[in-house]
């Protein structure tokens, strides 16, 4: 979990991703539109992606990709992300994060 930790410090929205997921970049296309600028990492494209894989699952993420983390809290994957936006509650976590100001 320290390489997933060191990667998301600091960050107000991480995407942790794979090029060939549609999701992701649809999610990663929803924060854009809020303003927000998420760092991504695509994991098939980063020498130690496989091992971000296995921290992911054991800080109990389930499914590979998209990993969004908001203000350093796993948040879940697109699922969760969608069910943020339905409740209102995606905007006003992404300022506390200090990922958006208005």
């Amino acid at each position: 979990m320290d390489v997933v930790n060191s990667m998301i410090q600091e960050k107000p929205v991480v995407i942790f991703s794979k090029s060939s997921c549609c999701m992701s970049h649809s999610i990663e296309s929803l924060m854009r539109g809020f303003g927000a600028n998420p760092t991504i990492y695509q994991l098939d494209q980063i020498p130690n992606g496989q091992q971000i894989e296995r921290e992911l699952v054991v800080m109990g993420f389930r499914q590979s990709v998209p990993a969004v983390f908001i203000g350093q809290q796993l948040i879940g994957n697109e699922r969760q992300v969608m069910s943020l936006l339905v409740q209102n509650q995606l905007v006003p976590l992404l300022k506390q994060a200090g990922a958006i100001w208005i």
